[in-house]
C-alpha cells in the first residue's frame, strides 16, 4: 500500500487516460533471465487477487508450483488457507542455509490487489500489457512486483545451487489493502509463528526517487510506519418539529466538532528514521525549505519552521500523528431536527503514541461535550520503529554502492500502513527495501491504469536478488 505513490482514483477516466499514456520512456532489452521472469511477473499479475472477485489462494498455488518446478520439495513449501476464508490464502516457502544457528530471514509481500473495474480502465485490469516502456495492470506495483521478484529469486537461488548460511523464508499473503479483511500476515503471526519466524523480514513500503530525466534522486529503507485508526465523533439530541427549530442540534454539534478538528494538529515528533531522512532532504534543498527542515530538526516547537515544512501534505504526515474526516451521516427526516450525527474520523498515528492518548487529544479538539469520540474495531499492532542497525544498513550501503554509485540512501517512515506492523509488533523487525525508483510521473497505484516502468522493475529484481544473498551469506 504505497500512498506516496498513488494516483488519485477520484479523477475522471479521461484525465487519468491521458495521465497513463504521459511520460514515455525507454524500455530495456531484457536479457535472457529477464525474459524468464516477466513470465512469472505476468502470471502473477493476470491472476486476479481482488477481495471481490479473485483468489489469494489460486495466485499461491500458481507460486507454489514454479517453486516445486525448480526442485523444491514439497516439505518446504505450505500453500495456507482457512475454511473461513477459503480463497485469501497464502504462501510460506524456505530455502534453508547451512548454519542451524543463524536466524533467518524473511522476504514478505502481499499478493491481493485493490479493485479494479474494466469499464474506468484504459486497458483490461487483469491483463498485463506492455506500452511505452511500463507494464500496465492492476497489482503491477503494489504489490506483485516484490512478490514475484522474491518467488524468481528462490528460483534461481535453487537452479545456482546457492547455499546461504541463514535460512530464507518467502511468505506471499492475502488481505493487506482492505483492513476489515482476513490478513494473512497477521494470521501466520498468530498461528504459524514457526513459519515466518525471522531475525528480520524485508517487505514494501520504500523505493527510489527520479527526477524528470531519469537520474536517482535517493534510495529509500523504510523504518517504520504509521497505524491507521478510526474513531466515531457523534452527537445526539431528542429532536423534534423543523418548524421550532432550536439551536442545541447534534447536526451543528458535529459540524463546529470537526470545524475545530480541521484547525488542530498534533505536535512533530521525530525518530531516527524521520530524523535521518529530513537530514539528508535538508541538503538537497537549500534555500527557504532546507533552512527550514533544518530549524525543524533543531526545535520541533518551531511554528514558523513547521509552516513551511508541511506546505508538502507528504512531509506533513510523516512529521506528526494526523487526522481527517472521511464519513459523515445525520438525521433520520427532512422536516424532523435530527436525532443524531456521526462522522468517521480517520487517524495515522506517529510511532510510540496510543491510540488512547489520540482519542483524548481528539475529545479536546471536538472542543465539545456533546460530541463523543470513540474508538472503532480491533486496534492495529503498533511496536518500536526498527532499528537501522549496520547489520541491516550494510548490505545495503554496499549493494546499493555497486549498483548506482552515489545515489543517497534514506531512512524513511510510511505514512500509510503495510503488513510489516503485524510483523514488527509480533517480533520480527521488518523493512520497506525494494531498489524500485518511481519517477515524478504518475502511476496509477490504487488509481487507475496502474503501471510500472520496466527497467524500474527490472533493476529492483537484479538489486534484491543481490542483496538477499549478502544477507544471508554462504555461496
Amino acid at each position: 500500500m504505497k500512498l506516496h505513490l498513488a494516483l488519485a482514483s477520484a479523477c475522471l477516466s479521461a484525465i487519468c487516460a491521458a495521465a497513463s499514456s504521459a511520460g514515455a520512456v525507454e524500455a530495456p532489452t531484457l536479457r535472457p533471465d529477464q525474459v524468464a521472469f516477466r513470465g512469472l511477473y505476468k502470471e502473477l499479475v493476470e491472476t486476479n487477487t481482488s477481495l471481490s472477485a479473485g483468489s489469494c489462494t489460486l495466485a499461491a498455488e500458481r507460486m507454489a508450483a514454479r517453486l516445486k518446478a525448480a526442485g523444491y520439495p514439497d516439505k518446504d513449501i505450505d500453500v495456507f488457507s482457512t475454511a473461513d476464508h477459503p480463497k485469501e490464502g497464502g504462501l510460506v516457502a524456505v530455502l534453508h542455509g547451512s548454519d542451524p544457528k543463524a536466524k533467518a530471514i524473511l522476504l514478505l509481500a502481499h499478493i491481493d490487489v485493490v479493485e479494479a473495474k474494466r469499464e474506468d480502465w484504459t486497458r483490461d485490469p487483469f491483463t498485463m500489457v506492455e506500452e511505452d516502456g511500463y507494464y500496465y495492470a492492476r497489482g503491477a506495483a503494489d504489490d506483485k512486483a516484490m512478490a514475484s521478484v522474491f518467488v524468481d529469486s528462490l528460483i534461481r537461488y535453487r537452479q545456482e545451487g546457492y547455499r546461504p548460511k541463514r535460512d530464507i523464508k518467502l511468505a506471499l499473503t492475502c488481505g493487506e489493502e482492505t483492513l476489515a479483511a482476513f490478513n494473512g500476515a497477521d494470521w501466520l503471526a498468530h498461528n504459524r509463528r514457526a513459519e515466518i519466524d525471522a531475525a528480520f523480514a524485508l517487505n514494501e513500503g520504500a523505493g527510489g526517487r527520479l527526477d524528470a530525466q531519469g537520474k536517482r534522486l535517493y534510495l529509500e529503507v523504510q523504518a517504520g510506519e504509521k497505524v491507521p485508526q478510526d474513531y466515531r465523533f457523534e452527537s445526539t439530541n431528542p429532536g423534534g418539529h423543523s418548524s421550532r427549530p432550536i439551536k442545541d442540534n447534534a447536526i451543528y454539534h458535529l459540524s463546529g466538532a470537526l470545524t475545530r478538528l480541521m484547525d488542530y494538529e498534533f505536535p512533530v515528533r521525530f525518530n531516527d528514521a524521520t530524523r535521518g531522512y529530513f537530514t539528508e532532504i535538508a541538503k538537497q534543498r537549500p534555500g527557504e525549505i532546507g533552512d527550514a527542515i533544518n530549524a525543524l530538526l533543531k526545535d520541533p516547537t518551531d511554528a514558523h519552521a513547521d509552516a513551511i515544512v508541511s506546505r508538502d501534505a507528504g512531509w506533513h504526515s510523516s512529521l506528526r500523528t494526523t487526522c481527517v474526516a472521511t464519513m459523515i451521516n445525520g438525521g433520520h427526516a427532512d422536516n424532523a431536527l435530527p436525532q443524531r450525527a456521526s462522522a468517521i474520523v480517520n487517524c495515522r498515528i506517529f510511532p510510540g503514541e496510543s491510540v488512547e492518548s489520540v482519542r483524548q487529544a481528539l475529545v479536546q479538539a471536538a472542543g465539545d461535550p456533546k460530541v463523543s469520540v470513540t474508538a472503532l474495531g480491533t486496534p492495529s499492532p503498533a511496536g518500536p520503529p526498527p532499528p537501522l542497525t549496520p547489520e541491516i544498513m550494510g548490505p545495503i550501503k554496499q549493494v546499493a554502492g555497486e549498483m548506482w554509485p552515489g545515489t543517497p540512501i534514506l531512512p524513511t517512515q510510511s505514512t500509510g500502513a503495510t503488513d510489516g506492523r503485524y510483523l514488527t509488533a509480533a517480533g520480527i523487525p521488518t523493512y520497506g527495501l525494494s531498489g524500485m525508483f518511481s519517477g515524478p510521473e504518475p502511476n496509477g497505484v490504487h488509481g487507475l491504469n496502474e503501471r510500472i516502468r520496466i527497467k524500474t522493475l527490472m533493476d529492483g529484481r537484479d538489486f534484491l536478488y543481490r542483496i538477499v544473498k549478502v544477507y544471508a551469506g554462504g555461496k
